[in-house]
């Protein structure tokens, strides 16, 4: 998945989470980050959109996401990117009103160059004429009269794993569409995924770091893979709530925030080492709960036993620990895993990054999870290719 393309990703203070993360993390492409107002090394909030038992989503605060890119070298040349991204989220609605973000979008549009849009963000190129003609979009609900005034045709998100391509514009209601947007795009950007239905579990439980779970959760899928989240005590169907661990520089210790629900899509009694190619093992404090049953541990000890590909994240070492995985293994930690690594008998502990040691691999943490995913779809014999 060498990054041959380049992908512009706008940003804005309350863009949505995931609809951020996932593109940046899970493409395997060059992304771009940028926001007008801002310079790279600043950051824009965040916001967590789900549904919390009201009649609309609730608004949590998220991550602080980089700017990496400045925004009018962007502008001045988008001619350099293979795809714009546009998360979704209120920040939308500042960027419709500034001239110089809609004559960016415009531009996209012009070229016929792809353009993803997700929840709100499809008023930017309402705003920029790129609907008009009966150009076919989905988005999250509240936004069909908008798609509706500027001459463009409303397609309901049903389900919402939908993702509706219509030329180059490509749209959905939000995130629950990821694992779609991803392999559209990548089929827009003229890739070739070859992958033979490879199959994934996902291990979880209450409070599994955010983007752990979800980023390869989606990024696998998108790429071909069918991908399973089990938790012991939790049915297929229930949600695990995730955990948001912010990567600001001070306090040195991350502080925790409630992040979105992340759903079980498989019984506890099918996970097995039989039916996957795969075990990814997220971190957070979820590893706490799952090394309390031997379930969960002798899984995880079962995939290695039968030379499956191994994969953990961050606090997710714990369980490979349990399992005795790490002995005489190198492994990547970061320092809440570093000295459980060293006790586990690890051979050495690299502190960033991502590590494969045969076919266990490890990260220190979600800052890593771009090149653990690459590595990950390497170890399941997937090839990106443009």
């Amino acid at each position: 998945m060498a990054p041959s393309r380049r992908v512009l990703l706008l940003c804005g203070d309350y863009m949505e989470d995931y609809e951020a993360a996932v593109p940046l993390y899970a493409l395997g492409v060059a992304v771009d980050c940028a926001a007008p107002g801002k310079r790279p090394g600043e950051s824009c909030l965040t916001a967590v959109h789900e549904f919390l038992g009201f009649e609309l989503y609730t608004e949590l605060p998220g991550h602080r996401f980089p700017v990496t890119a400045d925004f009018a070298a962007a502008a001045a040349d988008p001619s350099r990117y293979d795809a714009l991204i546009i998360p979704g989220g209120r920040f939308t609605e500042q960027l419709a009103a500034d001239e110089d973000a809609v004559a960016l979008v415009a531009a996209f549009a012009a070229a016929r160059r792809p353009v993803v849009l997700t929840c709100h963000s499809q008023l930017l190129l309402a705003a920029a004429g790129g609907l008009a003609g009966g150009v076919r979009c989905t988005a999250f609900f509240g936004m069909r009269p908008v798609v509706e005034l500027v001459g463009g045709t409303w397609v309901d998100p049903d389900p919402f794993s939908l993702c509706v391509s219509d030329g180059h514009v490509l749209s959905a209601i939000g995130w629950p569409a990821h694992a779609e947007i991803i392999a559209k795009l990548l089929a827009a950007m003229g890739a070739r995924v070859d992958a033979s239905g490879q199959r994934v579990l996902i291990l979880c439980a209450d409070y599994v770091d955010d983007y752990e779970a979800n980023v390869p959760f989606r990024a696998l899928a998108g790429v071909g893979c069918s991908v399973e989240a089990a938790c012991p005590t939790k049915r297929k169907g229930e949600t695990c709530v995730t955990a948001i661990y912010d990567a600001a520089p001070a306090p040195a210790v991350s502080e925790e925030r409630r992040g979105h629900n992340f759903a079980v899509t498989a019984y506890w009694a099918d996970a097995s080492a039989d039916g996957f190619d795969c075990v990814v093992v997220p971190g957070g404090r979820a590893p706490e709960l799952l090394v309390t049953h031997e379930s969960a541990v002798a899984l995880v000890r079962e995939f290695a036993d039968k030379g499956k590909v191994v994969a953990s994240i961050g606090q997710g070492h714990l369980l490979l620990a349990a399992a005795g995985l790490l002995r005489g293994r190198r492994c990547a930690a970061g320092v809440p895993m570093k000295v459980v690594s060293r006790l586990a008998g690890a051979a050495a502990v690299e502190s960033g990054g991502e590590v494969a040691d045969g076919k266990l691999v490890t990260a220190a943490g979600w800052t890593d999870l771009a090149p653990f995913v690459a590595r990950v779809v390497d170890l399941l014999g997937i090839t990106v290719s443009f």
